[in-house]
């Protein structure tokens, strides 16, 4: 714990200093640093396997811990936005990182707003932003399986004509099983599967590209429900 303190305390406001001054490539390096530190302090091993695409894309990953968190800013070889609760702002300095550096919060207490954030996600994306979702909607902390995935994620990807890259997160609850106070050292294995064209699907076929992405997650992810 003195390590996770002193790593947030110190790439924390580091990151948020470089978002106030217009640097966002240097708050995510904070960002990265900060995931490294936190998961070299607890014993955990991340392979990765796979590349991101060129061009922007939607990442959609399984959520099964709040170690997926620092695991993805840490790990996942892509520049990218996390799509998350608006609620998020308001924690003191990883809220602000998150503001200043440019993610998306959602209300999701309002409908209207949390459309029109959406819309705005879908044109940063057409302006080549990558966004990274947990389509989960909230950690899946009681199956060992992948939760279904919400459509509202894959309209995003549609509306946008962007990929979709799945992520399978494996390894995850079985270092974490009852979340970060009981973790235990071991490995975890980020991959990065194939990404999913969604030219000329229309958005009707949101629920059907939720699926497919879920599949091949979980399929990724096996180990996990062995």
């Amino acid at each position: 714990m003195p390590v996770v303190v002193a790593a947030t305390l110190t790439f924390g406001p580091l990151a948020v200093i470089f978002g106030l001054f217009g640097q966002p490539a240097l708050a995510r390096a904070m960002g990265r640093l900060w995931g490294r530190t936190l998961l070299w302090s607890w014993g955990v091993e991340v392979t990765v396997r796979g590349s991101a695409p060129s061009g922007p894309a939607v990442y959609a990953a399984n959520h099964a811990s709040a170690l997926d968190i620092p695991l993805v800013f840490a790990y996942l070889p892509a520049d990218f936005r996390v799509l998350h609760k608006r609620s998020l702002y308001l924690v003191p300095v990883i809220g602000w990182y998150l503001y200043l550096g440019g993610h998306i919060g959602v209300d999701r207490s309002n409908p209207f707003r949390a459309r029109r954030s959406l819309s705005r996600a879908v044109a940063r994306i057409r302006g080549g932003t990558s966004v990274l979702v947990f389509p989960e909607g909230t950690r899946n902390r009681e199956s060992a399986g992948v939760a279904a995935f919400k459509r509202g994620s894959f309209v995003l990807a549609l509306e946008a004509g962007v990929p979709v890259v799945p992520v399978s997160l494996r390894g995850v609850k079985r270092i974490a099983p009852r979340g970060l106070l009981r973790l235990r050292p071991g490995p975890v294995h980020v991959t990065l599967h194939e990404a999913v064209a969604t030219d000329g699907m229309p958005v009707e076929e949101a629920a059907t590209l939720a699926e497919r992405v879920r599949a091949v997650v979980a399929t990724g992810c096996q180990e996990d429900a062995a």
